[in-house]
């Protein structure tokens, strides 16, 4: 396997039997296009954003098309594959010893738009509200829940500002 942040071996089956279906389902989410993008990504880490940049009033650095965010912290995601949890390779690090070390993933397309997976954690992903069961395309204001921490999706819209959020009820 080539990722090693799709790794499986610390897990216990049955997870580790779950969270390989669910990785397969996630590296073939991505599309050609997709993965085009992420190996221009590779041959050029440079050009990437910060991981993590200060939240001051929400926005996030003009070079950035998507990124999670909350209170305290922007997190860019990039074109292909984002991994999100509390292990340090992770793109997206969640300092909270209830989110799995692979927590849940984001796949950012090439041709637009975003989708979320939840990749065998322990505890569950939430969106809006409501558990994750299957990969679910995101939409800008999406709340993504992992146990106790909530971060928002934001997608910049055709002109380059911030999409507007839709509403999101949450029921817990």
């Amino acid at each position: 396997m080539a990722d090693p942040r799709l790794n499986s071996v610390h897990l216990e089956f049955p997870r580790r039997e779950q969270f390989r279906r669910t990785r397969e389902a996630l590296l073939h989410a991505r599309g050609w296009q997709t993965l085009l993008a992420e190996q221009k990504e590779e041959a050029s880490p440079s050009d990437r954003p910060n991981t993590l940049v200060q939240n001051e009033k929400g926005q996030a650095p003009p070079a950035v098309q998507f990124w999670l965010m909350d209170d305290d912290f922007i997190y860019p995601l990039k074109v292909g594959l984002n991994t999100v949890g509390r292990a340090p390779d992770n793109d997206v690090v969640i300092q909270d010893g209830y989110v799995s070390r692979r927590h849940c993933a984001i796949v950012v397309h090439a041709t637009k738009g975003a989708e979320l997976h939840d990749t065998a954690s322990k505890n569950g992903t939430f969106l809006n509200g409501q558990k994750l069961a299957a990969p679910t395309h995101l939409r800008s204001g999406d709340e993504i829940r992992m146990c106790d921490r909530n971060l928002i999706f934001v997608a910049r819209d055709d002109n380059g500002e911030p999409a507007p959020a839709h509403t999101v009820t949450v029921h817990d």
